[in-house]
Protein backbone atom coordinates (compact mmCIF):
# COMPACT_ATOMS: atom_id res chain seq x y z
CA UNK A 1 0.00 0.00 0.00
CA UNK A 2 1.33 3.49 -0.89
CA UNK A 3 0.54 4.95 2.28
CA UNK A 4 2.48 8.54 1.26
CA UNK A 5 -0.20 8.83 -1.26
CA UNK A 6 -3.17 7.98 1.14
CA UNK A 7 -2.75 10.72 3.46
CA UNK A 8 -0.93 13.19 1.37
CA UNK A 9 2.52 13.01 3.71
CA UNK A 10 5.69 10.41 3.24
CA UNK A 11 6.42 8.79 6.40
CA UNK A 12 3.45 10.33 8.24
CA UNK A 13 3.43 9.71 12.11
CA UNK A 14 0.61 8.16 14.23
CA UNK A 15 0.71 6.26 17.76
CA UNK A 16 -0.55 2.53 18.61
CA UNK A 17 -2.97 4.44 20.73
CA UNK A 18 -3.11 4.68 24.17
CA UNK A 19 -1.88 7.67 26.34
CA UNK A 20 -1.11 8.34 29.95
CA UNK A 21 -3.84 8.94 32.24
CA UNK A 22 -3.76 12.67 33.21
CA UNK A 23 -7.40 13.47 35.52
CA UNK A 24 -7.51 17.01 36.46
CA UNK A 25 -10.36 17.77 39.06
CA UNK A 26 -13.17 20.70 38.57
CA UNK A 27 -16.94 20.70 38.15
CA UNK A 28 -16.59 18.78 34.93
CA UNK A 29 -15.00 15.79 36.58
CA UNK A 30 -18.33 15.33 38.43
CA UNK A 31 -20.16 14.05 35.10
CA UNK A 32 -16.74 12.80 33.63
CA UNK A 33 -13.95 11.86 35.27
CA UNK A 34 -12.38 11.26 32.30
CA UNK A 35 -13.03 14.37 29.97
CA UNK A 36 -9.86 15.91 30.97
CA UNK A 37 -7.33 13.24 30.66
CA UNK A 38 -9.26 13.07 27.17
CA UNK A 39 -8.60 16.35 26.16
CA UNK A 40 -4.72 16.24 27.73
CA UNK A 41 -4.33 13.13 25.43
CA UNK A 42 -5.60 15.06 22.33
CA UNK A 43 -3.57 18.13 23.06
CA UNK A 44 -0.43 16.76 23.67
CA UNK A 45 -0.46 14.73 20.22
CA UNK A 46 -1.40 18.10 18.99
CA UNK A 47 1.28 19.59 20.11
CA UNK A 48 3.96 17.09 19.44
CA UNK A 49 3.13 17.25 16.06
CA UNK A 50 1.67 13.82 15.59
CA UNK A 51 0.39 13.78 11.65
CA UNK A 52 -2.48 10.99 12.42
CA UNK A 53 -3.60 11.20 16.07
CA UNK A 54 -5.93 8.96 18.48
CA UNK A 55 -8.71 9.56 21.27
CA UNK A 56 -5.94 8.76 23.82
CA UNK A 57 -7.55 5.54 25.11
CA UNK A 58 -7.61 6.67 28.54
CA UNK A 59 -11.15 5.17 29.87
CA UNK A 60 -9.64 1.99 30.58
CA UNK A 61 -7.49 -0.97 29.36
CA UNK A 62 -7.36 -2.69 26.09
CA UNK A 63 -10.26 -5.11 27.33
CA UNK A 64 -12.53 -3.51 29.53
CA UNK A 65 -12.88 -0.44 27.47
CA UNK A 66 -14.72 -2.60 24.97
CA UNK A 67 -16.17 -5.47 27.11
CA UNK A 68 -17.69 -3.63 29.61
CA UNK A 69 -20.58 -2.09 27.12
CA UNK A 70 -21.34 -5.37 24.89
CA UNK A 71 -23.89 -6.93 26.10
CA UNK A 72 -23.49 -10.73 26.85
CA UNK A 73 -20.51 -9.84 29.40
CA UNK A 74 -20.58 -8.71 32.64
CA UNK A 75 -17.42 -7.44 34.08
CA UNK A 76 -14.75 -10.40 32.56
CA UNK A 77 -17.48 -12.60 32.45
CA UNK A 78 -19.03 -13.70 29.14
CA UNK A 79 -22.54 -14.84 30.76
CA UNK A 80 -24.64 -15.08 27.00
CA UNK A 81 -24.75 -14.30 23.64
CA UNK A 82 -22.34 -11.45 22.83
CA UNK A 83 -24.47 -8.52 21.00
CA UNK A 84 -23.01 -4.72 19.50
CA UNK A 85 -23.34 -2.44 21.71
CA UNK A 86 -26.14 0.45 21.18
CA UNK A 87 -24.16 2.91 20.36
CA UNK A 88 -20.59 3.21 19.18
CA UNK A 89 -18.52 2.96 22.32
CA UNK A 90 -15.34 5.26 21.62
CA UNK A 91 -17.40 7.59 18.98
CA UNK A 92 -17.72 10.37 21.54
CA UNK A 93 -13.89 10.33 22.12
CA UNK A 94 -13.06 10.30 18.73
CA UNK A 95 -15.14 12.71 17.39
CA UNK A 96 -13.24 15.25 20.04
CA UNK A 97 -10.27 14.43 18.57
CA UNK A 98 -11.65 15.00 15.09
CA UNK A 99 -12.85 18.79 16.60
CA UNK A 100 -9.31 19.08 17.00
CA UNK A 101 -7.11 17.35 14.38
CA UNK A 102 -7.88 17.00 10.72
CA UNK A 103 -6.79 13.11 10.44
CA UNK A 104 -7.47 10.48 13.48
CA UNK A 105 -7.53 6.71 14.21
CA UNK A 106 -10.13 5.04 15.10
CA UNK A 107 -8.69 1.67 17.40
CA UNK A 108 -10.50 -1.10 18.65
CA UNK A 109 -8.92 -4.37 20.62
CA UNK A 110 -9.05 -7.18 18.13
CA UNK A 111 -11.73 -10.01 18.38
CA UNK A 112 -9.24 -12.72 19.47
CA UNK A 113 -7.42 -10.83 22.26
CA UNK A 114 -10.44 -10.04 23.99
CA UNK A 115 -11.59 -13.35 23.79
CA UNK A 116 -8.70 -14.96 25.38
CA UNK A 117 -9.11 -12.02 28.23
CA UNK A 118 -12.58 -13.32 28.97
CA UNK A 119 -13.97 -16.12 30.99
CA UNK A 120 -16.73 -18.38 29.49
CA UNK A 121 -19.62 -18.37 31.68
CA UNK A 122 -22.15 -19.40 29.92
CA UNK A 123 -22.81 -22.77 27.24
CA UNK A 124 -23.83 -20.79 24.87
CA UNK A 125 -20.12 -20.28 23.67
CA UNK A 126 -17.92 -24.41 23.13
CA UNK A 127 -14.80 -22.62 23.28
CA UNK A 128 -12.58 -18.90 22.48
CA UNK A 129 -12.83 -19.22 18.96
CA UNK A 130 -16.65 -19.37 18.69
CA UNK A 131 -17.04 -16.58 21.11
CA UNK A 132 -14.00 -14.66 19.16
CA UNK A 133 -16.82 -14.71 15.96
CA UNK A 134 -19.48 -13.20 17.52
CA UNK A 135 -17.26 -10.09 19.01
CA UNK A 136 -15.83 -9.64 15.95
CA UNK A 137 -19.65 -8.98 14.69
CA UNK A 138 -20.04 -7.05 17.28
CA UNK A 139 -16.76 -5.08 16.99
CA UNK A 140 -17.70 -4.51 13.32
CA UNK A 141 -20.74 -2.19 14.18
CA UNK A 142 -18.03 -0.52 16.32
CA UNK A 143 -15.91 0.10 13.49
CA UNK A 144 -18.38 1.31 10.94
CA UNK A 145 -19.59 4.05 13.60
CA UNK A 146 -15.58 5.37 13.84
CA UNK A 147 -16.03 5.35 10.25
CA UNK A 148 -19.23 7.53 10.03
CA UNK A 149 -17.45 9.67 12.09
CA UNK A 150 -14.91 10.43 9.99
CA UNK A 151 -11.43 8.61 10.92
CA UNK A 152 -8.89 7.98 8.10
CA UNK A 153 -7.81 4.47 9.69
CA UNK A 154 -8.57 1.51 11.48
CA UNK A 155 -6.31 0.40 13.67
CA UNK A 156 -7.15 -3.54 15.25
CA UNK A 157 -5.12 -4.88 17.94
CA UNK A 158 -3.84 -7.82 18.38
CA UNK A 159 -1.14 -8.91 21.01
CA UNK A 160 -2.36 -12.29 21.13
CA UNK A 161 -1.32 -13.28 17.88
CA UNK A 162 2.35 -13.56 18.61
CA UNK A 163 1.82 -15.59 22.13
CA UNK A 164 1.02 -18.93 20.54
CA UNK A 165 -2.27 -19.13 22.33
CA UNK A 166 -4.98 -17.99 19.54
CA UNK A 167 -5.87 -20.53 16.56
CA UNK A 168 -4.85 -17.83 13.71
CA UNK A 169 -7.42 -19.38 10.93
CA UNK A 170 -9.86 -18.36 13.63
CA UNK A 171 -8.23 -14.80 13.60
CA UNK A 172 -7.77 -14.28 10.49
CA UNK A 173 -11.94 -14.70 9.74
CA UNK A 174 -12.20 -12.71 12.62
CA UNK A 175 -10.32 -9.94 11.40
CA UNK A 176 -12.31 -10.37 8.03
CA UNK A 177 -15.66 -9.82 10.23
CA UNK A 178 -14.38 -7.18 11.73
CA UNK A 179 -13.72 -4.94 9.09
CA UNK A 180 -16.18 -6.22 6.65
CA UNK A 181 -16.79 -2.95 4.22
CA UNK A 182 -15.03 -0.96 5.88
CA UNK A 183 -13.59 2.12 3.39
CA UNK A 184 -10.68 3.24 5.27
CA UNK A 185 -7.48 1.63 5.44
CA UNK A 186 -7.29 -0.64 7.90
CA UNK A 187 -4.43 -2.11 10.17
CA UNK A 188 -3.81 -4.49 12.32
CA UNK A 189 -0.88 -4.27 15.33
CA UNK A 190 0.75 -7.18 16.85
CA UNK A 191 2.90 -7.01 19.43
CA UNK A 192 6.45 -8.96 20.18
CA UNK A 193 8.87 -10.88 18.50
CA UNK A 194 6.81 -12.68 15.33
CA UNK A 195 9.15 -14.72 13.26
CA UNK A 196 6.73 -17.98 14.14
CA UNK A 197 3.43 -16.06 12.84
CA UNK A 198 4.64 -13.85 10.07
CA UNK A 199 2.87 -16.13 7.38
CA UNK A 200 -0.25 -15.63 9.09
CA UNK A 201 0.01 -12.37 9.35
CA UNK A 202 0.79 -12.04 5.96
CA UNK A 203 -2.43 -13.69 4.86
CA UNK A 204 -4.29 -11.50 7.24
CA UNK A 205 -7.38 -9.40 5.23
CA UNK A 206 -5.56 -5.96 6.16
CA UNK A 207 -3.74 -3.07 4.36
CA UNK A 208 -0.95 -2.69 7.01
CA UNK A 209 0.82 -4.63 9.58
CA UNK A 210 2.03 -2.59 12.63
CA UNK A 211 4.99 -4.07 14.06
CA UNK A 212 7.38 -3.10 16.28
CA UNK A 213 11.10 -2.59 15.51
CA UNK A 214 12.91 -0.36 17.86
CA UNK A 215 12.61 -3.14 21.00
CA UNK A 216 12.37 -6.15 18.66
CA UNK A 217 14.55 -5.20 15.48
CA UNK A 218 14.66 -8.65 14.33
CA UNK A 219 11.23 -8.18 13.29
CA UNK A 220 12.90 -5.13 10.66
CA UNK A 221 15.41 -8.04 9.43
CA UNK A 222 12.67 -11.05 9.09
CA UNK A 223 9.98 -8.77 7.23
CA UNK A 224 12.77 -7.15 5.24
CA UNK A 225 13.04 -10.61 3.34
CA UNK A 226 9.28 -10.80 2.39
CA UNK A 227 6.72 -10.37 0.41
CA UNK A 228 4.77 -8.23 1.86
CA UNK A 229 1.79 -8.93 -0.54
CA UNK A 230 1.33 -4.86 -1.31
CA UNK A 231 0.68 -4.38 2.49
CA UNK A 232 2.15 -1.07 3.98
CA UNK A 233 3.74 -0.78 7.08
CA UNK A 234 3.13 0.22 10.62
CA UNK A 235 6.62 1.18 11.34
CA UNK A 236 7.40 0.79 15.57
CA UNK A 237 10.67 2.78 15.89
CA UNK A 238 10.49 4.19 19.29
CA UNK A 239 10.70 2.03 22.47
CA UNK A 240 7.53 2.64 24.35
CA UNK A 241 8.49 0.14 27.37
CA UNK A 242 11.40 2.11 27.95
CA UNK A 243 10.40 5.55 30.17
CA UNK A 244 13.78 7.00 28.67
CA UNK A 245 13.23 9.82 25.94
CA UNK A 246 15.46 8.57 22.62
CA UNK A 247 17.16 11.25 20.94
CA UNK A 248 15.66 11.82 17.62
CA UNK A 249 18.80 10.96 15.83
CA UNK A 250 18.78 7.54 17.37
CA UNK A 251 14.91 7.70 16.02
CA UNK A 252 15.71 9.02 12.57
CA UNK A 253 18.51 6.32 12.22
CA UNK A 254 15.79 3.56 12.83
CA UNK A 255 13.66 5.22 10.17
CA UNK A 256 16.60 4.92 7.55
CA UNK A 257 17.10 1.70 8.01
CA UNK A 258 13.36 0.83 7.58
CA UNK A 259 13.59 2.99 4.49
CA UNK A 260 15.90 0.95 2.77
CA UNK A 261 14.06 -2.38 3.68
CA UNK A 262 10.07 -1.47 2.66
CA UNK A 263 10.75 2.19 0.93
CA UNK A 264 9.59 5.67 2.51
CA UNK A 265 6.18 5.60 0.53
CA UNK A 266 5.03 2.26 2.54
CA UNK A 267 5.95 3.43 5.94
CA UNK A 268 3.18 4.88 8.64
CA UNK A 269 5.69 5.91 11.65
CA UNK A 270 4.74 5.09 15.22
CA UNK A 271 6.08 3.86 18.64
CA UNK A 272 6.47 -0.04 19.33
CA UNK A 273 3.05 0.14 20.96
CA UNK A 274 0.97 2.44 23.35
CA UNK A 275 2.15 4.85 26.51
CA UNK A 276 -0.42 4.60 28.75
CA UNK A 277 2.42 3.22 31.35
CA UNK A 278 5.05 5.77 30.84
CA UNK A 279 4.72 9.22 32.44
CA UNK A 280 3.30 12.57 30.83
CA UNK A 281 6.49 13.97 30.24
CA UNK A 282 8.11 10.74 29.14
CA UNK A 283 5.48 9.70 26.77
CA UNK A 284 4.89 13.72 25.07
CA UNK A 285 8.66 13.62 24.46
CA UNK A 286 8.68 10.50 23.00
CA UNK A 287 6.01 11.66 20.79
CA UNK A 288 8.02 14.99 19.49
CA UNK A 289 11.21 13.33 19.02
CA UNK A 290 9.30 11.00 16.76
CA UNK A 291 8.29 14.24 14.81
CA UNK A 292 11.72 15.61 14.85
CA UNK A 293 13.31 12.44 13.40
CA UNK A 294 10.75 12.20 10.95
CA UNK A 295 11.26 15.70 9.70
CA UNK A 296 15.03 15.25 9.14
CA UNK A 297 14.83 12.38 7.41
CA UNK A 298 11.71 13.79 4.99
CA UNK A 299 14.49 16.58 4.65
CA UNK A 300 17.21 13.85 3.27
CA UNK A 301 14.75 12.07 1.19
CA UNK A 302 13.74 15.43 -0.48
CA UNK A 303 9.91 14.76 0.85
Amino acid sequence: MNIAEKFGTVLPTTVVGSYPVVSQRGLSSLFDPLRSAVHTAIGDQVAAGIDIISDGQVRGDMVQIFSRRLPGIRGLEVIGKVLPAEETITAADTRQALRTATRVKGIVTGPTTLAHALHLSTRVYRNKEELALDLAAALAREVRGLVESGVCIIQIDEPIFSTGIADLGNGREAIRLTREGVGVPVCLHACGGLSEIIDDLLAMPVDILDIECAKSPANLDLFSKTDLKGKGIGFGCVDSADPAIEDPERIADRIRKGIEAFGAETMLLDPDCGLRMQSRESAFGKLQNLVLAARTVRAEIGK
